[in-house]
């Protein structure tokens, strides 16, 4: 056929139809793939980041919102009475001087001349005698106390409302990405590797989070502040206003460039992380591999030069942050200056405003200013949420071109499973230059076996993805019944296949459930039956739990034919009305596959079952076998028809016969020497030695070593309600243990290499922390000029002071710079040498640490992508901000006790409750953060196992499986992060309104102060603002404590992973060397159980001998331990007794590889090496007969 038929799909009202395409689009996938993977660059909005906002959390950011606004009034509210107060301070003050003036009284609440019968009736018109401080300082403290309560509720209500908005949300959000990734078609993981996506789901979605959960409160409040600052200068003055905010828009513009450039280069270091964090998953998932070629250090080099693109990105980063916040303060240092230059000529020349409004107009416009600063900061947590959001919901928004959980699609009434391909032409979306399938004919019919034989890579595999519409054919059509089944539903489809591949994928959970699988309601009956099929009913009640055994990690405590015959259980329980055999007994023993067959052969009527093969024997009684070249059908027919056509088929036998007949032949020699002359033979080691276990091999068959070792990602703990958590609990695995915190000394040291930056950035820090203390103290100076009674002298002071706000500015400027550069320099850097010596040390345990389910390559991904930059939160920029409000505290109490200790120490007596907020603040979220990581590493694994596996997840139908899985796991961290709003509201509400509490008391005190010991009004103030202000920066410093806390438990886990001395030492020196090497090899009374299954004996008292130049064979049952051995030798485990001696250690997944080409990279990549030692365990499994045949020749030669 030159055209496909186009069947069109149902589709249910209003819905579009994306059962299928018609041919143009099929064409077009490829360039539609491109052009989504270029969309990468587009933006997201703020408020798209709130799309998942149900009515529930539109109200709670309604009401977080509301308060965060009351909240923002509070401080322009508290600047109107600090003006009235300064009046009466200026007037109380002024009276005082005039009454000091010799011949001048309070005369009838006015003050007079005495002295000067002349003058007696003369008067200035100063009032007097009218002013009562300390009545007035109790009314101020009132107003001060009545914000404080407010301050309280609000400031609980915006941080505890967001964050729980933000955490249903959020919540919702990894359902909604999980859901939509779990429903691409699997072209698309063929583009994006499981590592990215791991990453997008531990560090990105926490970035979207931080966007829309406190800070959005913070910004809010911060941003009401600064409009309402701005709203009252405008009003008390507009004039004097209109002079400070001049300079508002070049403001605006730095910060306009801070957003900007932040979010850019937010994703540039989010996608280098990403990718360095594919190569993590890469690695670990392969581990055993990576250890057999000794490539620890080469992959932490290659892991390395990923994270030094993401460390560029974060310098240029926090040069562009230190820049612009120096500049933006500058501007502000630049507006005192300016403000009260021209303030003081208003007040002084022109009359128009007194002390109290300049001072009012003055903090409002520069407390807006502040607070427009402030709030600017959360533009980067804006920023890095925006840019992370981009690819989630580029992935959200995707329609997947094979949607696996579409309703769309006839669902057949009856189905015989004759199944065609027409004029069928295809190429992988990953690799389109490479043509698979080549305008590919063929009919398989009901109730046959259908062999598929041929070389490798020749496409047999890939028809029957196509079968399961794992992808769509370019050209042509695949057809059940004559139905095109791309008209078909899909979810349909695949439950009437029944798929066993060469690699069998089992998950972390009980053998039982593996099988049940395939049928959900299959009963224990239904079970054992097909284990029993499947010749695993043995070995399985040989286990001490029996059908409750954990398979681990990825199968990893099964053996190669044990996994594969559970596999073919899993299948068989279906009772499938098509069956697909991808080379699904090579790793079988021949008793194994012999029970296997006879059970195909019994439920062959009524079904279809195609075959997939290189072990030709096995193709035999099929009733018809197909003959595969490049990509199409070269020859149909039974075994014998294609023996006497003498084509691929017959070509592929006379190999494989010719390999058996010779093994035949020299087993046949052999017989005539004793064992023990075979052992003593001597013969020089050649590449003609490797011959025999390669031929042997062809009777064996089981599948290579190289493809099975592996690692297959687990489901440790994932809560199916069905098995996981049970067996989690029942089976005594080890839950996460309880760590505590790092210090922070010991964080400091790993970060002791950049001391140079950390110095720098602290002196920058340490000035920017006194820039305040002495911004107090010029104001209280300019604010006790007012009272002066010479106009010039006010004048003058009040230049002077000027002065000396430009200069803070400058210097300003410089160390600003200084701090967010070096800092971030520093940061970086800490980051950087954590994840590779984190990285360093995974790959540097033995392999039993991995068989641990708590080190999953999951969790183990998700700690180096979330640890290492949350240790920030304890080092890099976090220093400078704790050197800032250390030191301004410091300055502040020095310049507080130099001139009020009485009134400096009724103010310092609130700190206590200051840090007591910070300290209950950082213990409860240190609590939170561990529950946290625990829930979130088994959601991790959940993802990475079903990511990982996902042809077999799409091929048996189980992604709405994974997908409740996943779900049900997200309860835990979603109920942690309601507790923590509510301590974390709390918290900040207290720490905020103490503030005003402290105002309100010092005021009251400092109202008695005056009258009674002569403190001068001015010095009240200095005292107040400079410690109150102070409070401030401990109270920001406190709100460093969410950051804090995570960062300490998350170096906690770093060190305790770099502290770890494992049993066996990849990186360890020790160890005898010989330059005159042999190849002598003895294990002596070996006994070995698996770390993570003691309870089985696997070898028992193994001694055997190979000297050099000899070849040694394993052979026997499935799970007898002839890996293990294997693995002993290569050192991934030592035996619980016994020894290995030998004299030599022995020395990463290609998706898109075919699995004989994956087994011939392997031989190559071992051969290249030119070993004294060479293991073949069943190396040759997946190759043809001609490829076998041409390794054994060049082996030979």
């Amino acid at each position: 056929m030159s055209d496909s038929v186009i069947l069109r799909s149902v589709k249910k009202c209003g819905e579009d139809n994306y059962g299928f395409e018609p041919d143009k689009s099929l064409n077009n996938k490829k360039q539609r793939l491109q052009d989504e993977k270029k969309g990468g660059g587009s933006q997201v909005g703020l408020f798209q980041l709130f799309r998942f906002s149900s009515k529930t959390d539109i109200w709670l950011m309604f009401v977080g919102s509301l308060c965060a606004f009351l909240h923002g009034t509070a401080q322009p509210g508290v600047l109107l009475i600090f003006g009235m107060m300064t009046d009466v301070f200026i007037d109380y003050d002024m009276e005082l001087q005039e009454l000091q003036i010799p011949g001048k009284a309070c005369v009838n609440n006015t003050i007079v001349w005495t002295n000067d019968s002349l003058n007696q009736n003369v008067t200035n018109g100063t009032r007097c005698g009218l002013l009562d401080i300390e009545s007035e300082m109790i009314k101020f403290a009132s107003y001060y106390a009545g914000i404080a309560v407010a301050v309280l509720i609000t400031g609980y209500i915006q941080i505890c409302f967001w964050v729980i908005a933000a955490a249903r949300q959020i919540q919702k959000m990894r359902k909604f990405y999980f859901r939509r990734i779990m429903r691409m078609e699997i072209g698309w993981f063929d583009c994006h590797s499981v590592g990215e996506l791991n990453t997008r789901f531990s560090d990105d979605i926490n970035k979207v989070n931080d966007a829309i959960a406190d800070q959005m409160a913070i910004f809010i409040q911060r941003l009401t502040t600064s409009i309402c600052g701005f709203l009252l200068g405008f009003y008390q003055g507009w004039k004097l206003t209109l002079v400070i905010i001049s300079v508002s828009p070049l403001i605006g513009i730095g910060a306009a460039i801070i957003g900007l450039s932040v979010s850019r280069f937010t994703d540039y270091e989010l996608k280098a992380y990403a990718k360095a964090g594919s190569v993590a998953d890469e690695v670990i998932s392969s581990i055993r591999t990576v250890a057999a070629f000794g490539g620890e250090k080469k992959e932490v080099e290659r892991y390395e030069k990923n994270l030094v693109f993401a460390q560029l990105w974060g310098i240029r980063k926090g040069i562009v942050m230190g820049s612009f916040t120096g500049f933006m303060w500058c501007l502000i240092f630049l507006c005192y200056a300016l403000a009260f230059w021209y303030g003081s000529k208003l007040v002084l020349d022109d009359g128009e405003y007194t002390a109290g409004t300049l001072v009012q107009i003055f903090l409002s416009v520069i407390v807006g200013a502040l607070n427009l600063g402030n709030a600017s900061s959360c533009l980067e947590a804006f920023a890095a949420g925006r840019a992370a959001a981009v690819s989630i919901f580029e992935t959200i928004d995707r329609k997947p071109l094979i949607d696996c959980m579409s309703e769309d699609g006839y669902k057949l009434d009856r189905i015989k499973g004759e199944i065609e391909f027409h004029n069928v032409t295809f190429h992988y979306p990953s690799r389109p230059e490479v043509k698979i399938l080549d305008n590919l004919s063929m009919v398989i019919k009901s109730g046959e076996m259908t062999a598929m034989v041929g070389s490798s890579g020749a496409g047999k595999s890939t028809a029957l993805q196509l079968i399961q519409r794992f992808y769509d054919p370019n050209e042509g059509m695949v057809t059940l019944d004559g139905h095109d089944i791309r008209s078909l539903n899909i979810q349909w489809l695949r439950a009437q296949i029944g798929i066993v591949e060469q690699e069998p994928v089992l998950f972390s959970t009980t053998i039982a459930e593996n099988i049940r699988y395939g049928r959900n309601d299959a009963t224990m009956e239904d079970i054992v039956r097909a284990a029993k099929e499947a010749n695993a009913y043995n070995f399985i009640m040989d286990l001490p739990q029996q059908f409750n055994t954990l398979v681990g990690e990825g199968g990893s405590q099964m053996s190669g034919g044990q996994k594969q015959r559970v596999a073919i259980a899993r299948a068989l329980v279906r009772n499938p009305k098509i069956l697909l055999l991808d080379m699904a007994t090579s790793a079988l023993d021949n008793e194994s596959e012999a029970m296997v067959q006879e059970a195909l052969s019994k439920i062959q009527h009524g079904h279809t079952i195609i075959s997939v093969a290189h072990r030709l024997s096995t193709v035999r009684a099929a009733d018809v076998i197909i003959g595969f070249e490049h990509g199409t059908v070269v020859e149909r027919g039974t075994h014998e028809e294609l023996l006497e056509r003498k084509g691929v088929y017959f070509t592929l036998m006379t190999l494989q016969s010719q390999g058996d007949q010779a093994f035949k032949e020299k087993d046949i020699k052999g017989n005539d020497e004793t064992e023990d002359d075979l052992l003593e033979r001597k013969q020089s080691f050649s590449r003609g030695s490797y011959q025999a276990s390669l031929r042997a091999s062809i009777r064996q068959r089981s599948r290579s070593q190289l493809s099975y070792l592996r690692h297959e990602p687990p489901l440790a703990g994932v809560d199916h309600k069905s098995a996981y958590e049970e067996d989690r609990k029942d089976k005594n695995i080890p839950e996460e243990e309880e760590i505590e915190p790092a210090p922070v000394k010991r964080i400091l040291k790993v970060n002791a290499p950049e001391w140079p930056y950390m110095l720098v950035g602290g002196v920058g820090a340490a000035v920017n922390g006194t820039v305040t203390p002495f911004y107090a103290f010029l104001f209280s100076q300019i604010l006790g000029t007012f009272s002066l009674l010479d106009k010039e002298e006010q004048r003058s002071q009040i230049h002077g002071v000027c002065l000396l706000f430009v200069a803070i500015g400058c210097v300003s400027f410089c160390t600003q710079f200084l701090q967010g550069y070096a800092f971030a320099k520093s940061g970086e850097l800490l980051t950087k040498r954590l994840r590779k010596l984190g990285f360093r040390a995974m790959l540097g345990q033995e392999i039993g640490w991995f068989d641990d389910l708590r080190n999953s390559p999951g969790a183990l991904t998700t700690r180096l992508a979330t640890d290492a930059s949350q240790v920030q939160g304890a080092a890099g920029p976090q220093i400078g901000m704790i050197v800032n409000s250390f030191t301004n505290i410091a300055v502040a109490m020095i310049i507080a006790f130099l001139f009020s200790w009485k009134l400096s120490l009724v103010i310092v007596c609130f700190f206590p409750f200051l840090a007591l907020s910070g300290a209950i603040q950082t213990r409860m979220l240190m609590g939170f953060a561990t529950h946290d990581k625990q829930a979130l590493e088994v959601a991790a694994q959940i993802t990475n196992e079903a990511l990982s596996n996902i042809r077999t997840v799409a091929g048996i139908g189980k992604e709405k499986q994974f997908i409740e899985a996943f779900e049900s796991e997200l309860e835990k961290p979603y109920k942690t992060a309601i507790r923590k709003a509510n301590v974390y509201g709390f918290c900040f509400g207290f720490s905020h309104s103490i503030v005003f509490v402290a105002n309100s008391a010092s005021y009251r005190y400092g109202g008695y102060l005056i009258p009674n010991e002569g403190l001068h009004f001015s010095y009240v103030f200095r005292v107040i603002s400079s410690v109150v202000l102070s409070a401030t920066a401990l109270g920001r410093a406190s709100s460093y404590t969410p950051s804090y806390a995570k960062a300490k438990i998350s170096a906690a886990r770093f060190f305790q992973l770099l502290d770890r001395r494992p049993a066996i030492r990849v990186y360890s020196s020790a160890g005898e060397r010989w330059d005159n090497f042999q190849g002598q090899i003895d294990f002596v009374d070996c006994k070995f159980k698996y770390p993570s299954r003691p309870d089985v004996q696997v070898l028992n008292g193994l001694s055997v001998s190979v000297r050099p130049g000899q070849t040694l064979a394993f052979v026997g049952s499935s799970g007898c331990g002839k890996s293990t051995s294997i693995q002993l030798l290569e050192r991934f485990y030592d035996p619980d007794e016994g020894k290995v001696k030998y004299e030599t250690n022995v020395g990463s997944q290609g998706s898109q590889l075919s699995r004989g080409e994956k087994q011939r990279i392997a031989i190559a990549r071992a051969i290249v090496r030119d070993p004294k030692i060479l293991l073949l365990d069943e190396a040759t499994s997946a190759l043809d007969t001609e490829s076998e045949k041409v390794s054994i020749d060049f082996l030979i030669s």
